[in-house]
């Protein structure tokens, strides 16, 4: 058997649709309950010229003046989102890149490493013209910026 065939996803064991946010642990403060099998793993480097970013990062540019773009499609939200986020969801990004400015940095962000949706808008964007330089990807999305304790807002 190779490293490859031996370090691999569980398959998924649960009944029903998968969970895809983070939601709090029932009657306990500061517990998190994730889903681990929903999705696909994306890339650390989704495009060439894309800066991928930490929460750090995210919180460090946003005061710098970056907009942060939740990407995710609305029956995907769960009903929550990054505080200041503005949604766009990937199949509309294109459509609405006017309201994108090249001179911030536009932060994208979904569900998480597993959600393909700001992948997919960070692509689109690309191909239709939008610089690479202005755009980063926040790789750890909803998923890792909940299960960090970090505040969440309602859609």
């Amino acid at each position: 058997m190779t490293n490859e065939e031996q370090i691999r996803r569980a398959d998924r064991t649960r009944d029903g649709d998968p969970q895809n946010v983070p939601r709090p642990a029932d009657g306990e403060a500061d517990r998190m309950v994730v889903e681990t099998t929903w999705g696909e793993v994306q890339p650390l480097q989704v495009a060439t010229g894309v800066t991928t970013v930490g929460e750090l990062e995210v919180i460090e540019l946003l005061g710098r003046g970056a907009v942060l773009v939740d990407t995710r499609v609305p029956d995907s939200r769960g009903g929550v989102t990054l505080p200041g986020a503005v949604n766009m969801p990937h199949d509309d990004i294109v459509a609405r890149k006017g309201e994108l400015d090249t001179a911030r940095t536009t932060i994208v962000f979904c569900n998480g490493p597993q959600c393909p949706q700001s992948p997919d808008a960070i692509r689109k964007l690309i191909e239709a013209g939008y610089p690479a330089s202005a755009l980063a990807y926040y790789r750890g999305g909803l998923h890792d910026w909940a299960t960090l304790g970090y505040p969440l807002a309602p859609v």
